[in-house]
Order: C-alpha cells, then structure tokens, then sequence
C-alpha cells in the first residue's frame, strides 16, 4: 500500500463549514479526501524528516500565526476550481523555508481547492455555483497538521503542531 505524507493547514472556523458546503456542491469526491485545506508542504519536500524533526521545526517558528487572503474563484485544468491567495505569501514561504530549512526550496503558491480536475466533474460544479464562493476571503492558521494517506482513501490527521506565539505559551 503506498502511503503519502504531507504538511498542511486547514481552513480554520468558522469559515470552515461554508468553505466545505461549496466544495461537497463542486466536487463531492474532493470534499470527502480531505477537508478545506493550504498545503504547506508535499511529500517529496519532507521525505527523510522525523516527525520529532518536523514539530521541532513547526514550534520553533519564531512568528506568529500565518494570515493569507484569497481572492474570487479560479477555474483549472476545466472544471478544477480554485482560491488563489493574494496576500500573504511572503509569509508562507518564509514558513515554508523554516520548516524545511532549505532557503532555496521551490516556491510553491499558496491556494484553496475548492474541486479538483484529476475528479469526475460534479453536477454541482457549475458557473452558478461557484456565486457562492467568497470574493475575499481572510484565513489564519494556527497550527501545522502532518497528514497521510493511504492509496486513495481519505486522509488523516497523524499529528497538529501549533504555529502562534501564544499557543507555544500556553503549551
């Protein structure tokens, strides 16, 4: 069984339940995957770190929570649809570098999946559909999730490590 392992960060609440209402309408498939989430890093990026290796890299982050802002939806690829982050990817680089101490490591655009193309294209995904979808929309994470999967099944949450300063004080 060939297993994947990434790093992620999930649509926080309360923005959560509309971001997973559109995306069960656009594509049903996706939304049962693996919820509304930014991918921090892909598996081939952390191939070779210890989870200790990653919290201590996740804790150690010496900023506070990580705040992006996506734009109006992106078709792709035909019936993929996206949210495109507008603000904050200087920051989430930076995270992404931190995390995996390469100051050279590939940039990678911060986004929302809102339907993916490799899916079959839902009944739900349509141009009226996608008027639900936030215009603007403001997101902060507070924590770094290493998630995995199993060939194709849904993924899951091995561990949550916490991103803001104040929850390395409360810790």
């Amino acid at each position: 069984m060939n297993t994947r392992t990434q790093l992620t960060l999930f649509a926080p609440a309360p923005h959560r339940a509309s971001l997973e209402t559109l995306r069960r309408e656009l594509d049903p498939v996706q939304a049962g995957l693996i919820a509304a989430h930014v991918t921090l890093c892909r598996e081939d990026e952390i191939d070779g770190l210890s989870p200790n290796e990653i919290e201590l890299r996740v804790r150690s982050w010496p900023q506070s929570a990580l705040q992006l802002t996506f734009g109006p939806p992106v078709r792709f690829d035909g019936h993929g649809v996206l949210l495109p982050c507008l603000h904050g990817t200087d920051q989430f680089q930076n995270l992404r570098r931190w995390v995996l101490q390469n100051e050279a490591a590939r940039s990678h655009q911060a986004h929302l999946t809102l339907a993916h193309p490799r899916n079959p294209r839902a009944p739900g995904n349509t141009d009226d559909a996608l008027l639900a979808a936030p215009l603007s929309l403001t997101l902060e994470f507070t924590k770094v999730a290493c998630i995995e999967q199993s060939t194709g099944q849904p993924w899951q949450i091995r561990s949550e490590f916490p991103l803001s300063l104040a929850a390395h004080r409360t810790n």
